[in-house]
């Protein structure tokens, strides 16, 4: 028999190393007890989606458990992906998935770039070999003072908005009781005919007063399950019975141990003994990706920082 083409085993390596759910050969994968391969991102959304419906998830090839114990990488499979030829989005020419990203962020003549003028206001967006014929032609650079002045005063208003953030958190800081600590979401369901998924911490003591969060998927919709977005929301409860209004700022962050990212905002609220909770407000999370990480996990760990506003 004549050996194979080169092109030709590629293919057949390509289909080897299919993950069974979104069936593309995946840079990062995991492989259940027998064997069949998901990519990581397709790993986490079934462990997401096995929580939401109260279900031990499972392979989609062969049925047996999966979970982040009973799954590894497949370091092998791995590495033969990346040698494996790909194609890149803007020019179309096959490259190696190891010298793929790189070839797209800095090489590729058709990567999309931006004119150097964007700072002051230019929008193009375009291939890279049309970049100095653009910039030669831009009208940006001969704008006048006003006209740039009012371009930059819009570019302005979403870093004044970063700022105003970062200054606030800057303010809390300052305040004379400030108190954080570690919380752990642990997940239940309502006593529904049609249960619904929700996350509860256990009590927990800053600021000398008792305190609980809760947290719910999709603010509570049916079936989360059947959406492909996803978000988390939260409330915090005041569980102690105060003597006068107890006006506080707070806001979550990622704990020191997951790789979740999370935006801050910073939430207020007067508590007293007739209004002792919070409405439910989003937490701030990235996308949905991150949403299923969380939900994927056997507890949702974040850090609560709580600063009691004295006047």
């Amino acid at each position: 028999m004549a050996p194979k083409p080169r092109g030709e085993w590629s293919t057949v390596l390509s289909h080897l190393a299919l993950g069974v759910v979104s069936l593309h050969a995946a840079v990062s994968s995991v492989q259940c007890t027998n064997g069949h391969l998901m990519c990581a991102g397709c790993f986490i959304h079934l462990l997401a989606d096995a929580r939401l419906k109260e279900e031990q998830a499972t392979c989609p090839n062969c049925r047996c458990e999966i979970s982040k114990s009973l799954c590894c990488r497949n370091l092998a499979v791995e590495k033969a992906v990346s040698e494996l030829p790909s194609e890149c989005g803007f020019c179309l020419r096959q490259f190696p998935r190891s010298l793929l990203e790189r070839h797209q962020k800095e090489e590729c003549q058709d990567r999309v770039t931006q004119c150097k003028y964007k700072r002051i206001g230019c929008p193009w967006h375009g291939p890279f070999h049309e970049l100095t014929v653009h910039e030669a032609a831009c009208a940006h650079p001969t704008k006048t003072g006003n006209e740039l002045m009012e371009i930059l005063d819009e570019m302005d208003q979403s870093h004044r908005k970063e700022m105003q953030l970062y200054n606030s958190i800057f303010s809390l800081l300052s305040f004379e009781k400030i108190g954080y600590t570690e919380v752990q979401f642990r997940p239940y369901r309502t006593d529904d005919f049609i249960t619904r998924l929700y996350y509860e911490t256990p009590r927990f003591t800053v600021l000398n007063q008792t305190w609980v969060l809760k947290a719910r998927v999709n603010d509570s919709e049916r079936n989360p399950n059947l959406s492909c977005k996803r978000t988390l929301s939260f409330q915090l409860l005041l569980k102690s019975k105060v003597t006068a209004p107890l006006e506080c700022s707070f806001l979550l962050l990622k704990g020191p141990y997951d790789d979740v990212r999370i935006s801050p905002v910073i939430y207020h609220f007067v508590f007293t003994n007739e209004s002792n909770e919070t409405d439910y407000v989003p937490l701030p999370i990235i996308d949905s990706v991150e949403c299923n990480k969380l939900l994927a996990a056997k507890n949702i760990n974040l850090r609560l920082f709580l600063f009691q506003i004295q006047k």
